[in-house]
């Protein structure tokens, strides 16, 4: 379109040199001057049409520039990159007595992956499932339900970042007492900092079925 408008601007501004001959007398004065009064008005009513062209190519860049960013931060993309890997499973053996000591717990995921965040983590999954703003984790009886799925373990949390930091935040705050009750439950704690990069999926989109915008007046 751009180019179309720029060709009859050009187109424009030579139909007086092609014009034979050049028209002498006031008549003829007077009717090259509405011509040229004519092809003037033309050629700014071209000229605004291709400034606005320009500026809507613009706006549209910036709000598509402006979806990928909240994409982005929404967890909507998969991401790639440095990062570390814990897995998390139950015991092998458990007793009768203190069966919860032997088992991985919804609180165990939660403290983790905040853990992570609280260490610069740039995106969290755990066995899969991006963890976002909407994430939930809870016990859902035999299973740790996250993103509306049931979970079972071993659980396995990613998360990318600078692996020094997460290291330092999980060693730090939790991690000792996870060290804990493997020692005397037999639960599986265990840390992985490969060398090439990991990868979290894209969140799945979760339509909000209960949720409105609030009024203005708190109504």
């Amino acid at each position: 379109m751009a180019a179309i408008l720029m060709g009859t601007l050009l187109k424009s501004n030579l139909t007086i040199s092609a014009e034979t001959p050049y028209p002498t007398g006031l008549p003829g004065l007077l009717q090259l001057e509405i011509e040229n009064e004519g092809l003037a008005a033309e050629n700014e009513r071209l000229r605004q049409e291709l400034t606005q062209l320009q500026n809507s190519r613009n706006v549209s860049a910036l709000a598509g520039e402006q979806m990928d960013a909240a994409r982005l931060n929404a967890g909507q993309v998969e991401l790639t990159g440095p990062g570390i890997r814990v897995v998390l499973d139950d015991a092998v053996v458990r007793e009768s007595e203190g069966y919860g000591n032997y088992v991985i717990h919804e609180q165990y995921l939660r403290q983790l992956v905040n853990v992570l965040w609280s260490g610069g983590a740039e995106a969290i999954a755990v066995n899969d499932q991006r963890v976002t703003g909407q994430t939930e984790i809870f016990c859902s009886g035999a299973f740790i339900q996250i993103n509306g799925t049931r979970q079972s373990p071993p659980y396995r949390i990613v998360a990318l970042g600078n692996q020094s930091d997460l290291r330092a935040a999980l060693q730090f705050y939790f991690w000792d007492k996870l060290g804990y009750y493997q020692q005397q439950y037999g639960i599986t704690r265990e840390l992985e900092i490969p060398t090439q990069h990991l990868s979290v999926p894209a969140a799945k989109t979760r339509p909000i079925r209960f949720a409105a915008q609030a009024r203005e007046g708190g109504t």
